[in-house]
């Protein structure tokens, strides 16, 4: 049995919270937050640093710039101490305890469930006996375990805001495009999925489609033409520009 103390409760803690609690091997001794959360049972929470209460691994779930001050306020030492972010070095938890990284590659959001199974998770130790029970979690939960350094993590995490956080911006755009315009967003949906299908069998640069690649000059002025909108004017620019000179490596 692997005791778990979760120190958050934002959408990651909820997200571990429940995978974890479908595992028999592992038991979610406690959850630390600064106030009493819905989404976890009463009896396990509270908000005071001296009331958290041993087990084999805690893992910080919380805001990149807050990682440090929680490190730093636990009573204890010589425990094992990870933190889930994508862009945030080892060394920022306090050197009392043993530390590591346990950073699940996916995009949360409280109320939408996903499959954790599904879901990479980048562990990383300083110490390499620690390196055993964290991946021996991790294992428990997903599918997909990666060894990952800091360098490495950092760059997934850039990678991961090209590919999710700016395309769902993008989709935004579209969004907002198609309802000035009196169209439904659903139209768009397969296109979506089918553009989103095809870089599981070719490479993104050999999926690239469109007036940028094709260097159809007439569409792509024809676009510009017809946006409004200086901000989405520019965006077109900036990423027909770089379509053009080719992201390959």
């Amino acid at each position: 049995m692997i005791k778990v103390i979760l120190l958050g409760s934002g959408n990651v803690a909820t997200h571990l919270f429940q995978a974890f609690s479908k595992v028999d091997e592992i038991e979610v001794v406690q959850v630390f937050s600064r106030t009493i959360s819905k989404d976890f049972p009463e009896n396990i929470q509270t908000s005071d640093f001296t009331e958290i209460r041993e087990a084999d691994i805690y893992i910080i779930c919380v805001s990149d710039n807050a990682i440090a001050s929680v490190s730093n306020q636990l009573q204890f030492e010589n425990r094992l101490v990870v933190h889930t972010s994508g862009s945030t070095d080892i060394n920022v938890l306090d050197s009392k305890n043993r530390n590591g990284v346990f950073y699940p590659l996916q995009t949360f959001t409280k109320n939408k469930a996903v499959d954790f199974s599904q879901i990479p998770i980048c562990i990383e130790t300083e110490v390499p006996s620690d390196f055993e029970i964290i991946e021996k979690l991790a294992k428990s939960v997903s599918n997909s375990v990666y060894l990952i350094n800091g360098n490495q993590r950092k760059a997934l995490h850039v990678s991961a805001v090209f590919v999710c956080n700016f395309t769902n911006h993008l989709y935004t755009i579209g969004n907002t495009i198609c309802l000035e315009n009196n169209i439904p967003f659903e139209i768009l949906q397969p296109l979506i999925k089918e553009t989103a299908k095809k870089i599981k069998s070719l490479s993104p640069s050999e999926a690239q489609t469109g007036p940028a690649v094709r260097n159809d000059k007439k569409t792509i002025e024809k676009h510009i033409d017809f946006l409004t909108n200086e901000n989405q004017k520019e965006i077109y620019k900036i990423l027909t520009k770089s379509i053009q000179n080719g992201e390959k490596l």
